[in-house]
């Protein structure tokens, strides 16, 4: 495999900063990891002087990788960039969090552009990210959306990345109280309360403690729960700005999909014909409705012919998406799955199950075989 020397690469170095890659021996022999840190610049020097290497192959970004990863790597990319996403939430404490965010948020960045059908899949199920707690889990969900929409409707590079950033960290102080939330029966209590009113600023300066400096992401992380007719908190205020306009909406129909101990989650069909109700005209809320369609990959359906399936990629028309049939059309669970054609009469959708239904599921790897 080829290697480039360290010191060729010292644009991409910083002191203090965690390593993009892995830097081995003049032997090729492993010496630092990536994401250990070159403390001071003599460290730095040193390793040019005993002629430090790189593999070429890791000098491509985490985004870059993802974009070109084989079909068959993309369950597993998901399942680490989506866990790495959750860790750097939850340890939002120094200057090197903005660094992290990058890196991390950069890898699911490249899944989304890969295969934005799968990218839906992980908003929609539950299990695709499971390991990943509550709060961390509904703000990946409102990112990807928020970049597959803000990508529908023509957003240029540096915003849709705004914008998933945004909505990733709009509840960085009370990722622990989401989950407390969302297994407590009862309404929140006075304190959570006045936690969930004063979550928006108290996010801010959390980001701001940790380095952040673009302005536009702290704005739309402090206004995601204003409204443009000025009944949003936490100021009243009308000039809400696109980045938080958009974040919102995307909050908003996750959360419909997202199920509590109080309450299950709504269906796909459901959950985006009351945002079309309860925001008609808006250019975002059509967008939204747009992408995820009325059958989203990751949504469970019962077909004409009584088979249950998954959707697992948008399909020719809103109407006939990829299925992958789970059964039989008598129930019986089937080992390996099934794609049909729900265009085809006896196969067509005949209405969205809920996910606490279907009792036959398979992971993320075998439904893809479907699609090969």
């Amino acid at each position: 495999m080829p290697f480039a020397t360290l010191s060729a690469l010292e644009h991409r170095l910083s002191v203090g900063v965690p390593l993009p890659f892995n830097v081995r021996d003049s032997d090729e022999t492993l010496l630092l990891a990536r994401g250990r840190i070159i403390e001071t610049s003599e460290q730095l020097a040193a390793l040019f002087r005993r002629g430090a290497l790189v593999d070429v192959a890791e000098l491509q970004s985490p985004r870059e990788r993802a974009r070109q990863a084989a079909r068959q790597e993309l369950p597993g990319l998901w399942a680490d960039g989506l866990g790495r996403i959750s860790r750097v939430l939850s340890d939002c404490r120094d200057g090197s969090f903005s660094h992290a965010i990058d890196e991390a948020s950069g890898a699911v960045l490249g899944l989304v552009e890969r295969d934005p059908d799968l990218a839906i899949f992980q908003v929609l199920t539950r299990e695709a990210n499971a390991d990943a707690a509550y709060g961390a889990r509904r703000s990946m969900q409102a990112a990807i959306t928020s970049f597959l929409v803000g990508q529908r409707l023509g957003w240029d590079g540096a915003a849709l990345e705004r914008v998933f950033k945004a909505a990733l960290t709009m509840n960085l102080s009370m990722l622990e109280l989401q989950g407390e939330l969302a297994r407590r029966r009862a309404p929140p209590s006075a304190e959570q309360r006045v936690a969930l009113a004063t979550h928006p600023m108290r996010s801010v300066e959390m980001l701001m403690q940790a380095g952040v400096t673009d302005e536009d992401w702290l704005q739309a992380v402090a206004r995601h729960h204003e409204l443009e007719d000025g009944s949003g908190y936490p100021t009243g205020r009308r000039d809400v700005g696109e980045l938080a306009s958009l974040v919102r909406r995307a909050d908003v129909y996750t959360a419909k999909l997202a199920s509590r101990s109080h309450r299950d989650s709504l269906a796909a069909d459901q959950a985006g014909r009351q945002m079309f109700m309860q925001d008609p005209g808006h250019p975002m809320t059509a967008a939204l409705v747009k992408e995820f369609g009325i059958y989203p990959p990751g949504c469970y359906v019962r077909l004409a012919s009584g088979e249950t399936a998954i959707v697992v990629g948008r399909g020719p028309t809103v109407t006939t998406p990829v299925v992958a049939c789970l059964t039989t059309a008598r129930g019986t669970p089937l080992t390996v799955p099934t794609r049909v054609d729900t265009a085809a009469a006896k196969r067509n959708i005949a209405c969205v199950v809920g996910e606490s239904s279907v009792g036959h599921k398979l992971p993320l790897d075998r439904l893809l075989s479907t699609l090969d």
